[in-house]
């Protein structure tokens, strides 16, 4: 058996705490990655990056769409769905193969490219090894949650996965789910030239954000595709070279909709099943996330989890911010230090697109009192310039203290907009005045940040 000073698991944000420590000369230490999938992360090798740089090629194809409003008579000739596909998938094994080589090459790590599991206490078998760790960071991530619907195993489907396989442009393509991810695939196809249909089973499109951003993304997106929220799946088929879906509606009215393909975008699943935690004596919850607190330990000592094992906010810059809480604290000189999760931003890369922060008004509106302030992109000079129509933003803030809450986009930029927000939230006081007092250019689509905060009223 192998002894390991630091075992980490997963390649994703995990990976900053390995490069701190070689960073800072620790090279006595005997560290083992273990990875059981592709190195690099989920973010870099099947999440974020790899469908942003599909979904530019899509907001590209809006725009040149929209180029007429300004006078310009353009038409897009061909769309080569292959070539986009093609150019995705080079980027990413480009830095996938340089990750993989730094891994395999670096003198001060052994590199396990394989499935691991615990068998025992802070015992490990890794493949055909078995390694044993005085520290463990636990970076396992998630994968597709797949749901029980009948008819499902007997089809073939999709992921969000291994949508990023395809090589052909599907013809037609139902998205089950209404979340982020079905919400961008959905514009990606469709800007594509797919028929895409969107069946969620919630009542707005999704969920997590403010419902009037809801509405009108849903009316935006509905230009190009058919969208059905609060329809529960109950079953799927297959005829002829098409698949079946059937679904029933809040009031039990039922539809039935066929497409060449199924994505199937309903959200994540622990990887728990397969690291089995529990038998070091780390606790997870009934889904089998891994429990922490706010120093992101787990219920064993010398064991941290972090990023998507832990279930509680998903994002990529979320597991940056936990994996340094998890670096100073296990090899940090000073006090222990908390995750905060206050003001954790998010964006939809959609057209248009949404980013948000904070919490939502009614959120808000039962723990303080609150101020609202609104504004319509078309109100500013930029704006109007940009034919913004019907795009806005809203800000919440503390009565009594000014004490930021949250803000909510949707427009164009909307994820470089809400940084000026979210860096404030980030300030001892949380406070809006320097939005309120700092001086703006004219005419810059920030203004309407700077013209929202001045919009403030009772609501």
């Amino acid at each position: 058996m192998k002894e390991y000073d630091v075992v980490a698991i997963g390649t994703g944000s995990a990976m900053g705490i390995i490069s701190g420590l070689l960073d800072k000369g620790e090279n006595s230490l005997r560290i083992a990655v273990v990875e059981k999938d592709t190195p690099g992360g989920i973010c870099l090798t099947r999440g974020c990056i790899p469908s942003k740089l599909i979904l530019y090629p899509a907001e590209m194809v809006s725009y040149i769409e929209n180029a007429k409003k300004f006078g310009i008579d353009a038409k897009i000739e061909n769309i080569d769905f292959t070539y986009i596909m093609k150019r995705m998938r080079k980027k990413i094994g480009e830095d996938v193969s340089g990750i993989k080589n730094g891994l395999e090459k670096n003198r001060h790590i052994d590199f396990y490219n394989t499935t691991g599991k615990f068998v025992d206490d802070y015992t490990m078998k890794v493949g055909s090894s078995t390694i044993h760790g005085e520290k463990f960071i636990l970076c396992s991530g998630s994968r597709p949650l797949i749901p029980p619907i009948k008819g499902l195993k007997e089809i073939d489907y999709l992921t969000s996965e291994s949508f990023l396989k395809l090589k052909k442009l599907p013809i037609s393509m139902i998205i089950i789910g209404g979340g982020y991810i079905a919400a961008e695939y959905g514009f990606f196809l469709s800007k594509m030239g797919s028929d895409v249909t969107i069946i969620g089973r919630n009542p707005q499109l999704v969920p997590g954000e403010e419902g009037n951003i809801s509405s009108l993304l849903k009316h935006e997106l509905s230009r190009d595709m058919k969208i059905y929220t609060g329809y529960e799946v109950v079953s799927l088929e297959k005829k002829g070279n098409e698949k079946v879906v059937n679904a029933v509606g809040r009031n039990d009215e039922t539809i039935r909709l066929a497409a060449q393909d199924i994505l199937i975008a309903t959200g994540r699943k622990s990887n728990s099943d397969i690291l089995q935690p529990e038998k070091t004596g780390v606790r997870v919850d009934r889904k089998g996330w891994i429990k922490v607190n706010k120093y992101m330990e787990t219920s064993k000592p010398r064991i941290w989890a972090l990023g998507d094992a832990t279930g509680k906010h998903m994002f990529k810059h979320v597991a940056n911010h936990e994996a340094e809480v998890v670096y100073r604290n296990v090899f940090g000189e000073n006090k222990k230090v908390e995750a905060d999760y206050h003001a954790i931003p998010h964006a939809i890369f959609t057209y248009p697109e949404i980013a948000s922060v904070g919490m939502r008004e009614e959120e808000a509106r039962r723990q303080t009192d609150i101020l609202v302030g609104n504004y319509k992109y078309e109100d500013t000079g930029k704006g109007s310039a940009m034919e913004a129509k019907n795009y806005f933003i809203k800000v919440i803030v503390e009565k009594k203290t000014y004490r930021i809450l949250g803000a909510h986009i949707i427009g164009p930029h909307a994820s470089i907009l809400i940084q000026e927000i979210v860096n404030l939230m980030y300030t001892s006081s949380e406070n809006m005045i320097p939005i309120y007092r700092g001086m703006h250019i004219h005419p810059a689509l920030s203004e309407v940040v700077e013209r929202a905060f001045s919009n403030l009223h009772d609501h």
